[in-house]
């Protein structure tokens, strides 16, 4: 909605509506009429060139907006303003040929408004107070003096819990004064950090009742500014990544986009409106960065004050990780607040650094480099760098500025007549020449429309272009990612193919009935019977061929075991714990050329059936055999300590009797 003011007294402003791509004009609105169709139409924007139209009804103007609608000035904050009809040249706005219409100015307004040139007018904290305290008083009658203050305080507690516990499931911070009573509590008053717009539908204000809920916004001390959009201070301010540690004590530091630090600062009890100012006066941040996991509600706020990108870590940053990020910057900090800011704040910019590195780069080649932090901060904001290329581009182009209005000198009337008919003729030579300036005027709008929708033309043309090389690379990006996929997918068909040939031979061999394929372990290790188990399959009943078998432990050996092979055959003698526990199972150990011998036909071995029923046979039996001698001289040994036993007691009892 664009508003112009068309008369002090009584207050008149005429109303111009931009919805949907259609221009509507309202009529004229006094100002309590007007307060009451913005509060019906409910827009986003109330745009008009100067807020100095509304007088000493600002503040009222402003608390009279519902939540969601701002009230916008055009032609940018006190001291840098610009002509509302420069404005509209530069950015395309056709405007009638009266220059004082309230309409036409309205009109313009809305327009540039919803481009998103101006700033937001802020009369209010992003705080407000909400205080929970008693209604109505008793009145004469009903219950006793004390059995009414109960009951009431009762009911403020409960509304003060169930208000404080609202907050906290919806995550917004917020401080709490309580005055309690004996029978309770009389009165709560939260400072919540937050603005009118994130309560609304969850703390509603309350009259009339047994508890009065009231609600009331934190007015600022002075009126603030804020750009629609962000890029315009990108522009003019330098742009900064800002971490935030807040708390009773606010950490806060600042570094530019090439990494050096700008700020470090901490206070304590520090407002909301107060970091604001601290951050703004330091430049325009672009990335508001924290140390934790997830991000403050604090610091989320403040991101999206500055319509900054926000920085979470993937996990909140360690002390030592801090430490050592403040010793790569070779500074040193007065407390922890400071380090906690400052580490979140390079952070951010080491996360950043590869694309900014990247950006430098291209711009060398672009010949941009002047304006390389400008072009960093656009990417960073949101903008693709072709987008921010092209954007400064166009802004480095010379724009038309407003013609100086010639002074025009006060006429010393005379009383001489040739005088007269001379300025007479002047003055019609100059509206001749007025007239064809205006033709020259219009002929030169004409070419620059026509200049205008070429450069469209063109930026659609490169975008284009933009676009298809991203799809090139995109694809040529996922062929090199197929053909190296396909590679690796032969590789693994040639291995499978090579173990198949084998398996296929090692079970002709077995089929064949003269001999027994044996499955070789190169290495008596993990690694080897790792590499064993993917080449084939240790299975029961099968035949092991060890070919070094130093180093085994006991583990290994409980791992031979539960495989339940029906031999082992090795080159070397087995350890002696392993070979206890093969002994113990009776899974038979041969030693190569000694109990059988090893044919070899390829790659394979084998051993001849027969010899390998033979060797198994006669190894059971010497276990076997050495067990019973074992056990033959345990019953001897026991029947020997026996026997010495009795002599001894027998020797014993006879000195017992001589005495």
């Amino acid at each position: 909605m664009g508003i112009d003011i068309v008369s002090e007294n009584p207050k008149k402003f005429a109303v111009v509506i931009w919805f949907n791509g259609k221009l509507e004009r309202k009529g004229e609105f006094t100002l309590p009429r007007l307060i009451r169709y913005i509060r019906t139409k409910k827009p986003d924007i109330v745009a008009m060139d100067s807020i100095t139209e509304l007088g000493e009804d600002l503040k009222f103007f402003l608390r009279s907006l519902p939540e969601g609608t701002k009230l916008v000035q055009v032609t940018g904050k006190p001291g840098e303003q610009k002509s509302l009809w420069s404005l509209a040249r530069e950015y395309g706005i056709r405007t009638g040929g009266d220059k004082f219409d309230p309409f036409e100015e309205a009109k313009i307004s809305a327009l540039l408004a919803s481009k998103g040139v101006g700033y937001e007018v802020l009369a209010f904290e992003d705080e407000v107070l909400i205080t929970v305290t008693r209604g109505r008083s008793q009145g004469k009658g009903g219950w006793s003096q004390d059995r009414y203050r109960r009951r009431v305080y009762n009911l403020v507690q409960a509304k003060v819990r169930q208000i404080e516990d609202i907050l906290r499931r919806a995550d917004i911070p917020f401080d709490l004064e309580i005055e309690e009573r004996d029978y309770g509590v009389s009165k709560g008053e939260f400072k919540v950090y937050a603005s009118r717009e994130e309560l609304a539908g969850l703390v509603r204000p309350m009259r009339g009742g047994d508890v009065e809920i009231r609600i009331t916004p934190v007015e600022r001390k002075t009126l603030e500014f804020v750009p629609l959009k962000a890029e315009v201070e990108i522009e003019k301010r330098k742009s900064i990544i800002v971490g935030l540690d807040p708390g009773i004590t606010v950490g806060i530091a600042a570094v530019d986009l090439d990494g050096n630090v700008v700020a470090v600062y901490s206070e304590k009890n520090m407002a909301l409106s107060e970091i604001v100012r601290f951050i703004s006066e330091l430049g325009h941040p672009i990335i508001i960065a924290t140390d934790v996991n997830p991000a403050p509600g604090l610091v989320e706020k403040i991101a999206r004050s500055f319509k900054a990108q926000l920085f979470v870590p993937r996990e909140s940053l360690k002390v030592e990780e801090k430490n050592e990020l403040l010793r790569n910057l070779g500074i040193t900090v007065d407390d922890d607040h400071q380090r906690d800011a400052l580490a979140a704040a390079y952070k951010a910019y080491l996360r950043y650094k590869p694309k900014l590195e990247h950006i430098e780069a291209r711009l060398k080649e672009s010949g941009l480099w002047t304006k390389r932090n400008e072009i960093k901060a656009l990417v960073l904001s949101g903008y693709s760098l072709g987008e921010a290329i092209m954007k400064v581009k166009f802004q480095e182009k010379p724009r038309m500025e407003k013609p100086k209005e010639k002074e025009v000198s006060e006429v010393d009337v005379t009383p001489y007549m040739e005088k007269i008919k001379e300025l007479t003729k002047t003055i019609a030579e100059l509206e001749r020449e007025n007239k064809e300036l205006r033709a020259i005027i219009e002929e030169q709008r004409k070419i620059i429309e026509k200049l205008e929708r070429k450069l469209e033309e063109f930026d659609e043309n490169i975008r284009a272009r933009i676009l298809k090389e991203r799809e090139i690379k995109a694809r040529d990006e996922r062929i090199a990612m197929l053909e190296k996929k396909l590679k690796e997918e032969k590789e693994k068909v040639e291995i499978l193919a090579k173990k198949l040939a084998q398996m296929r031979k090692m079970r002709w061999l077995e089929l064949s009935g003269k001999v027994y394929p044996l499955k070789i372990i190169e290495e008596l290790t993990w690694k080897g019977l790792e590499k064993a188990e993917k080449e084939f399959e240790i299975k029961k009943g099968d035949i092991l061929y060890i070919i070094n078998p130093a180093g085994a432990g006991k583990k290994l050996g409980e791992y031979l075991v539960s495989k339940r092979p029906r031999a082992i055959i090795s080159r070397a003698n087995l350890p002696f714990s392993i070979y206890e526990l093969l002994m113990e199972e009776r899974i038979p150990v041969l030693l190569e050329n000694t109990d059988i011998e090893v044919i070899w036909l390829d790659e394979f071995a084998v051993v001849k059936r027969d010899e390998l029923e033979t060797a198994i046979k006669k190894r059971i039996e010497e276990w076997e055999e050495e067990k019973r001698e074992k056990e033959l001289e345990s019953v001897l040994r026991v029947i020997e300590e026996y026997k010495i036993e009795r002599i001894k007691e027998l020797v014993r009892k006879a000195e017992e009797e001589g005495q």
